[in-house]
């Protein structure tokens, strides 16, 4: 019953770190993850990552992508489509290239440095909205851009980790023995599994919220809204794709539905009561601080490429749509944080053996800066509009 006593002293010590992450005015995910740092093997000891952990923040990942789902705004999307379609595009292809070149230089094998490449093409918008609400800006067109095109960036960085996951494991298949024409009907089932999410968009998840309706049970809205996340996420699993991609589309699917609202406000102290802090620990589980320092110029050209590519590549990207140079800096200020998606990302990559023990600490110590810088590049970015509104 060990197990036991390590869930207590997790949700306890998470608890308490999230709340000073949030005093300090950085979301609760640092302060969780640094305490997977602090009771994990790089320090204490006390928690190892083991079969419990590992299944908990299983589903810990899968619930979090879920409610990224359910708040991504599709009507946002509709109506400054070209913009944030322009804005996402450039913010994911310049990570992608520019830190794929430098995985390269450091002899990461192609999949590896591909991989590092998507990690750092993802956004986490949830601390640029704090700073936008808070100076007012969240319903500007650099607001509203943002939102859209973290939609977009956000489908993309699933969509891409999904097949990347698929390709690579097909392709170790291949070379242990399997033969090609079994790569070409995985790739087959995982279309037929896209279509699928097309008919669940459309009729099954309205259908099966409908039906939800009627039971007599308490709260049978919720528990048809993970069955249909579980599902969608075990039926992505099974077909060689990440879970994460399934779950999140049930978020999407359920958000077009009239219980959204319910939904979103159920699942949110399911997930951050037990399930999401104990992935977010399991991520500082990982960690060691052993061969940071021989890995440190590696992080100092990691984090610079991070934070250019998503501030430049984001930036351009508004602009080629006719936006201000300024407006263009808000923008990509703004879609600079990686925050949880990369960290959910790195984390999948290295349990794919995507991303190796090696580098791994040294990712998401990059991960952890960027989203600690974000807020101070987006304020500043929107100090230089104001100043130059005002002459």
């Amino acid at each position: 019953m060990t197990y036991l006593g390590t869930l207590c002293l997790v949700l306890l010590t998470t608890a308490f770190a999230g709340s000073i992450s949030r005093r300090v005015g950085m979301p609760a995910v640092i302060g969780q993850l640094l305490v997977g740092i602090i009771l994990g093997p790089a320090m204490l000891g006390w928690v190892t990552s083991n079969n419990f952990v590992h299944i908990f923040s299983e589903i810990g990942v899968v619930i979090l992508m879920f409610m990224a789902g359910l708040e991504s705004d599709l009507d946002l999307l509709k109506k400054y489509l070209k913009p944030a379609t322009s804005v996402a595009l450039f913010g994911v292809i310049a990570p992608i290239i520019l830190v794929y070149l430098l995985g390269r230089i450091y002899n990461f094998t192609n999949e590896e440095a591909i991989f590092l490449g998507v990690t750092f093409a993802a956004t986490s918008v949830s601390i640029s909205v704090e700073v936008l609400k808070e100076l007012k800006k969240l319903d500007t067109k650099e607001g509203t851009t943002i939102l859209g095109a973290a939609v977009i960036d956000d489908i993309l960085a699933v969509l891409i980790l999904s097949v990347l996951v698929s390709i690579f494991s097909d392709v170790a298949q291949a070379e242990g023995g399997h033969t090609q024409s079994n790569l070409g009907v995985g790739i087959l089932i995982q279309v037929i599994y896209f279509i699928g999410i097309y008919l669940v968009f459309r009729w099954i998840a309205p259908l099966l919220m409908k039906i939800s309706e009627k039971l007599p049970i308490s709260s049978s809205e919720i528990l048809m809204s993970l069955v249909i996340c579980l599902g969608m996420a075990f039926f992505a699993d099974l077909v060689g794709l990440s879970a994460v991609v399934g779950s999140f589309f049930a978020g999407v699917a359920v958000a077009q539905t009239p219980y959204k609202q319910e939904i979103d406000s159920s699942i949110e102290p399911i997930g951050y009561a037990v399930f999401i802090p104990m992935f977010f620990v399991s991520i500082g589980l990982n960690m060691t601080f052993k061969g940071l320092l021989t890995n440190w110029l590696f992080i100092v050209i990691l984090l610079v490429l991070a934070l250019l590519t998503k501030w430049g590549g984001c930036g351009l990207g508004a602009k080629m749509l006719g936006m201000s140079w300024h407006s263009g800096d808000i923008i990509g200020a703004g879609m600079v944080s990686r925050g949880e998606m990369a960290l959910i990302i790195a984390q999948v990559g290295y349990e794919a053996h995507l991303l190796s023990d090696k580098f791994y600490s040294s990712v998401i110590i990059v991960i952890i800066l960027t989203t600690i810088i974000a807020p101070f590049m987006l304020k500043s970015a929107i100090m230089r509009q104001a100043k130059a509104e005002a002459k």
